[in-house]
């Protein structure tokens, strides 16, 4: 949808939360989220397909009144929010991007006033690309169902992912935040996954035995991890309310460099699951996931039929 217009519109908090919207970026958690992916905008994307931006404009503005159904993100966003009350101050931001004009990106904030979603600010950039506002709202992870934006905002060094299709995106039934990461190309960097790519599983494996003490470089979601740290260390560990964990189909002796590196990076990560190349999908069922990020397509297949998928298109496994 190409429109010539683009703006960028804060709505105004009042009391504490002002003064909580100027706290610097490095003391929240900021999530920035594309509408598409926030709620269900299938039917309008399917009038602007069929007939046109004009009967795109018009349908927008003939249901603006129409609370939007939930999309993918939803659940996940509405736990982050809650966060906020559970530390009893603000502390974490969902940001909302849209390729949808002010004009017609109504009916989104319409719906998000329905739904009592404490979401202030919100760039619509009338048929641009909304990921070029990631780093200036200083986001820690972009949620999209746009494959390149995705990439984009990869680009910009922001921790991305694209939603996919899930039937269990409604959220888990778990009171807690539960995020689980995949390791390599996503906490960590692709440096370990290019050796068993280029040289195979015996390489791959006697290559982290020798380098088992040398911590690994960080991967694009090592500063969302850190943020979601900072939050954790906020409560003990027995009561926190935001739960981690890293599922990988890496096994024993490759486990070594993964448990060192992040104790060098002083951050905890709850629950580890080295699965030695076992399908993921039904052991995140089990953690009860909100939100899994993989490098991988077919993991995230898997993954996808249980849990709520991020796909981060980085690394070797997605030349572009």
């Amino acid at each position: 949808m190409n429109h010539p217009e683009h703006r960028v519109v804060e709505q105004p908090a009042a009391g504490e939360a002002i003064a909580a919207r100027d706290r610097p970026a490095a003391d929240r958690l900021v999530i920035a989220i594309s509408s598409r992916a926030l709620f269900d905008l299938t039917d309008s994307d399917r009038v602007f397909r069929e007939e046109g931006l004009a009967a795109f404009a018009e349908y927008q503005i003939e249901h603006e009144d129409k609370p939007l159904a939930h999309g993918e993100g939803y659940a996940l966003v509405q736990k982050l929010l809650r966060l906020n009350e559970q530390l009893g101050e603000q502390r974490v931001d969902v940001i909302l991007l849209s390729r949808n004009s002010a004009d017609t990106g109504l009916r989104i904030f319409n719906s998000i006033q329905h739904y009592d979603l404490p979401i202030l600010r919100a760039a619509f950039c009338g048929g641009q690309t909304p990921y070029r506002y990631v780093s200036a709202f200083g986001c820690h992870l972009f949620l999209s169902t746009d494959p390149e934006d995705v990439r984009s905002a990869l680009d910009q060094g922001v921790a991305a992912a694209t939603l996919l299709p899930s039937p269990r995106s409604g959220g888990a039934t778990s009171t807690q935040l539960r995020i689980a990461f995949d390791g390599d190309a996503v906490l960590f960097s692709d440096e370990a996954e290019r050796i068993y790519k280029a040289s195979g599983l015996e390489a791959f494996a006697a290559s982290e035995q020798a380098s088992a003490h040398e911590p690994l470089s960080g991967g694009p979601f090592k500063p969302f991890l850190q943020a979601l740290h900072a939050l954790q260390a906020r409560f003990p560990s027995v009561e926190s309310p935001i739960r981690t964990a890293l599922v990988t189909a890496r096994s024993a002796p490759a486990h070594e460099r993964v448990i060192r590196t992040l104790r060098a990076w002083n951050i905890r990560i709850d629950e580890a699951l080295f699965l030695g190349g076992l399908s993921k999908g039904e052991f995140l069922r089990a953690f009860e996931a909100d939100v899994f990020f993989d490098d991988q397509l077919g993991h995230c297949d898997s993954a996808a039929r249980h849990v709520a998928t991020g796909h981060v298109p980085h690394g070797v496994a997605n030349p572009r």
